[in-house]
């Protein structure tokens, strides 16, 4: 019940902080060349290997739904708070939002190009996320890749750490560690980008994206 129960409160937390995220965050890509940087790369090597669909797993309010489309993706966008759907539906009318979880995805088996999880782990207790990443390789295409991010810990011998978050507890994960978890469901890392915290960050946590590649299929 511990993992259901994280969902609900991450949702209700969600719902009602939606309008203020939706203000905070809207523009928050201007003053973060690194994060444009690998989004752009993101969406350079999916493009490369194949022309599906690609989904932001956890949209929150849809602003970088709206890059990845930018960017030249067929992207949409899924979370579990309805509130921020509707706000991401009122704010970019032309593009596709589901309310879904990331536990049980509403995706046929391997039609993505390319998934998406930018911060949207960080509220999972630890021994369900093995749950959404084997969603995450259901839903990918082989050769798809999955760019995914999170803070780091402060120790590599710690594979998680809690910490408070504004909306509900939250988990950082040692970048090595969840590596590993990507390779046990046959998401083999690509390229890491570490960026380590500024003095005006109000957390100061490195933060961490993990570009992983879902295996292609044996020959027959």
């Amino acid at each position: 019940m511990i993992e259901h129960d994280a969902l609900s409160a991450t949702r209700e937390g969600y719902d009602a902080a939606a309008p203020a995220y939706a203000q905070l965050f809207r523009g928050e890509l201007r003053d973060r060349p690194l994060d444009r940087a690998i989004l752009s790369a993101f969406a350079e090597v999916v493009s490369a290997s194949g022309d599906g669909q690609v989904a932001d797993l956890g949209c929150g309010p849809g602003h970088i739904t709206a890059y990845l489309d930018e960017l030249g993706l067929a992207a949409f966008g899924v979370d579990a708070s309805s509130a921020m759907i509707e706000l991401a539906r009122q704010s970019y009318p032309g593009l596709r939002f589901d309310v879904g979880s990331m536990t049980a995805l509403d995706i046929a088996d391997g039609v993505l190009s390319g998934a998406l999880s930018r911060w949207s782990i960080i509220h999972t207790p630890p021994q369900e996320v093995p749950v959404i990443l084997a969603e995450f390789h259901r839903v990918l295409a082989p050769g798809g890749h999955l760019l995914i991010g999170f803070s780091a810990t402060d120790d590599p011998s710690h594979p998680t750490q809690v910490f408070d978050h504004a909306v509900v507890p939250a988990y950082r994960w040692s970048p090595d560690h969840f590596a590993a978890m990507l390779r046990k469901f046959e998401l083999a890392e690509v390229a890491r980008m570490v960026r380590e915290p500024q003095p005006t960050d109000r957390r100061q946590f490195q933060e961490v994206y993990l570009l992983a590649r879902k295996a292609q299929e044996a020959a027959a």
